[in-house]
């Protein structure tokens, strides 16, 4: 078996890592000297050295070119990011501001709905939607207190929503023209005919008992008649429209889908005339609409004496 020569390999790279790390250092205690003579040779050196070394200088130069680009990348990715925040709030802004337009639209309807003189009204706000599939109603949140009775006629500020069917201290409830229990007689112009609003439960009530059906035509409008006290006379529907089955109904004027405010009509008592001269007097003062509720005398001195024992004895 032959024998191996000696390993200088080891020693060998000992020495020459040393010799670089004095000449790294020598370069660095070079570097750190403060003379004039000593910055002249650095300039020296770097203008001889430095411009040799462009090619292994280019992928340091593009690995920081890629540094700032994706630095860069960064910060657009942050502003899109903070845009869409900002888009999103300017979104719930936007709705929000819609709503109050459409709040507000509806509000100067109601201020601008003209409605017979002698009828005053109460506006309220629609607390909930108590309708089932059986039953069409609202509430509002003013009752007694406001002076509200059954039977008032309620309206947005479009056209007729329904009347009072139940009144408490500070809420009423409203049946909508769809109830199925609903029943109004209309007037249709300009045919004047006279016909009853049934609800169905549907967004469009039939038309029932309807004079001449011939006479009628799509978009004709349709107003409360006022006859049987129900409703003041006049009061806007809505238009006449042929359903697929061949059955007139009404499209409504008022707005169902977004009752938020409505306006409860009351009435005021006839004016009485004090000298009636030459004119015909007019009716004893009343309610239009359903009768105001009496008031029973429980004064027992306002009551006729009961008839005793002792007046039957007597007789």
């Amino acid at each position: 078996m032959a024998r191996k020569g000696p390993d200088y390999a080891a020693p060998v790279r000992r020495i020459l890592v040393s010799l670089l790390g004095l000449f790294l250092l020598g370069i660095f205690l070079f570097w750190q000297i403060d003379s004039p003579r000593a910055e002249r040779m650095r300039s020296a050196v770097i203008d001889r050295v430095v411009p040799g070394f462009e090619w292994a200088m280019a992928p340091l130069t593009k690995l920081s070119r890629m540094v700032a680009g994706f630095e860069s990348y960064a910060r657009l990715y942050e502003q899109n990011q903070e845009l869409r925040r900002e888009l999103q709030k300017m979104s719930a802004w936007k709705e929000a501001a819609v709503q109050l337009e459409q709040e507000n639209a509806k509000l100067l309807s109601q201020n601008n709905v003209r409605i017979d003189p002698a009828l005053t009204s109460v506006s309220g706000v629609v607390l909930t939607d108590s309708g089932s599939a059986f039953r069409q109603s609202v509430l509002l949140n003013v009752g007694k207190r406001d002076g509200i009775l059954d039977g008032w006629a309620t309206m947005d500020g479009l056209g007729l929503v329904g009347r009072i069917t139940g009144v408490g201290e500070t809420t009423s409830r409203v049946m909508l023209l769809t109830d199925p229990t609903s029943r109004i007689p209309v007037t249709i112009q300009p045919s004047g005919q006279h016909a009853l609003l049934s609800g169905d439960n549907t967004s469009a009530p039939a038309l029932d008992f309807i004079e001449s059906p011939e006479n009628l035509r799509p978009g004709d409008r349709v107003v409360s008649s006022g006859d049987g006290g129900v409703f003041p006379p006049g009061l806007l529907v809505g238009q006449v429209a042929m359903a697929s089955d061949g059955r007139l109904r009404v499209l409504l004027a008022a707005d169902y889908g977004r009752l938020e405010f409505l306006r409860v009509l009351r009435s005021h008592p006839s004016e009485r005339l004090g000298d009636t001269g030459l004119l015909i007097p007019p009716p004893p003062a009343e309610f239009i609409g359903p009768p105001m509720p009496t008031t029973i005398n429980t004064d027992p001195a306002a009551l006729p004496p009961a008839d005793t024992g002792a007046d039957i004895a007597n007789d």
